[in-house]
């Protein structure tokens, strides 16, 4: 007769690895609540041109304000798009890369199955 003893074959060493992990679901999904809000806070700056051009997005690749040098405007709007579109380029790379940092941050040393 095996098995008696140990109700549904859920012992409590289970409980408390289940009651573990809830814990640390938890705190993951407040350290992401944090993280949605301060990476919404963030200013990256993405340039163009040796700055003659820059794109400033939050953390969220929300874009915030473009900065465009007046000798940025004698170089003459075919070029002045290419510069804007460059430093588009540069803030959004910037701002994917720190969202996956901070993401690799808030998830490390976590054990989650299937990541």
């Amino acid at each position: 007769m095996t098995g008696k003893g140990q109700g549904f074959g859920f012992g409590l060493g289970k409980m408390k690895e289940l009651a573990e992990a809830f814990k640390k679901a938890q705190q993951v999904q407040e350290g992401a609540k944090r993280l949605q809000e301060e990476l919404e806070q963030m200013e990256i700056l993405g340039e163009s041109g040796g700055g003659l051009v820059k794109v400033i997005v939050s953390g969220n690749q929300e874009p915030k304000r473009v900065e465009i040098s007046p000798n940025a405007l004698n170089e003459g709007a075919e070029v002045l798009s290419d510069l804007v579109t460059v430093a588009m380029k540069d803030a959004y790379t910037k701002s994917t890369a720190t969202m996956r940092e901070r993401m690799e941050d808030l998830t490390s040393g976590l054990e989650l199955p299937g990541f």
